[in-house]
């Protein structure tokens, strides 16, 4: 049996994590919620991020002979739900994807993905991103195109003497398009073989000629993170910019469960921290004489909310501990769980947020609306719930 009491370590890291989003995130989130979000992000969050970084926050998988935290996932949800509780959009897209990504790198195998490792970890702060969507691909192509060659990402990668040549465009939601120092590029080595054995994961760094960041994306909330389109106009790469096997991106991602758990940690943040402002408003505001909290039908409300934020974090740490004792599991049927979960308890929180406090609730004054709308991003960021739950039925029903 699998007890989830943090050690004297773990809650250590948990409360480096919490002071840290209390005297870093949570200003920048006030300060941009009177000035109103920026063009440019990037500026306002890089202070934070290098922050975050020299606590180790971005190199929590990176092995500690090399200079990281050596952490586990479950080391990893705990800080990252700090991080979410006071910003969703910073948590999950700066500080979880860097950190899974040299992850991803080390699982892929090969010479390049352990230099690009040992590169990432000898660097003060790296910013990451992985570009994965296309304009005219669904998402479903992605994760569960079948055999057909003709479906999936189409954006080339073709071989030469010299190493690659990278041709196409990436979606307009490509996460830290334009702050990234790096970023991991599915593209289709194989036009002829089907996803699952058609697909490469090349490292480019930012700068590279014939990498542009084309159209920026602005979305319903996370105000503090970039999103654009990719553009790759013959982007000429060494023979090493391939990131473990030629055709083997599908399952190089599919061993790396921590990236949505990651994820789904950063909305177990936004669902507690949507319980706390429904809790403190309850708490201040009065009807009748007493204040809210204690009329039936506010109280019913926030029970609701607290069931709703345990049984998110249980999927996350169940998840979490998985992926040491049983990463298959982990990575086809648990991980997913546990960002739809996430994601759907967060969503939840927030409506019922915006319920408790009334009319105050789709005011800008006060954080109710602001947490629906960076909740209902985590409906579509990093696969839909539709494709989740398409996935976990096919998890559950392999053997029927």
């Amino acid at each position: 049996m699998i007890g989830f009491t943090p050690t004297d370590e773990q809650e250590q890291l948990r409360n480096t994590a919490r002071g840290f989003a209390d005297r870093h995130i949570r200003p920048l989130v006030e300060r941009i919620k009177q000035e109103g979000a920026p063009d440019d992000p990037w500026p306002h969050v890089k202070p934070i991020f290098e922050e975050g970084a020299a606590l180790g926050f971005t190199k929590m998988f990176v092995p500690e002979e090399m200079g990281g935290l050596g952490g586990s996932c479950l080391d990893a949800v705990l800080v990252l739900e700090e991080l979410g509780a006071a910003d969703v959009g910073i948590a999950g897209d700066y500080f979880a994807l860097t950190a899974c990504m040299p992850l991803m790198a080390a699982r892929a195998g090969g010479a390049s993905g352990e230099a690009f490792v040992k590169r990432f970890a000898e660097t003060p702060a790296m910013v990451l991103a992985g570009a994965q969507s296309e304009p005219d691909v669904a998402g479903s192509e992605l994760m569960m195109a079948g055999p057909d060659a003709a479906f999936g990402p189409k954006l080339s990668a073709r071989e030469t003497d010299a190493g690659w040549v990278l041709s196409g465009r990436k979606s307009a939601f490509i996460t830290n398009a334009g702050a990234a120092d790096a970023y991991f590029i599915l593209a289709r080595t194989d036009p002829e073989q089907p996803v699952f054995s058609g697909l490469s994961i090349f490292h480019v760094p930012a700068g590279t000629p014939g990498l542009e960041v084309g159209r920026k994306t602005k979305l319903i909330g996370w105000p503090l993170t970039n999103h654009a389109e990719l553009v790759l106009d013959d982007v000429k790469l060494p023979a090493d910019a391939l990131i473990g096997q030629r055709g083997g991106a599908a399952m190089t991602f599919a061993q790396v469960p921590e990236m949505p758990i990651c994820l789904a940690a950063c909305f177990v943040g936004l669902a507690r921290a949507a319980f706390d402002h429904a809790r403190a408003y309850a708490a201040d505001r009065k009807s009748t004489g007493r204040p809210i909290m204690q009329h039936q039908a506010v109280a019913l409300k926030l029970a609701e909310m607290g069931i709703n934020i345990e049984t998110a974090r249980l999927h996350v740490w169940q998840a979490a501990a998985a992926c040491a004792g049983d990463p298959m599991r982990a990575g086809m049927l648990l991980a997913p769980m546990a960002k739809a979960t996430a994601v759907d308890m967060a969503i939840r929180n927030a409506e019922l947020a915006v319920q408790v406090l009334g009319g105050y609730g789709i005011t800008s004054e006060y954080d109710a609306g602001r947490y629906l709308n960076d909740a209902w991003i985590g409906w579509s960021c990093d696969f839909t719930r539709d494709v989740l739950y398409l996935g976990i039925a096919q998890a559950l029903t392999a053997d029927g």
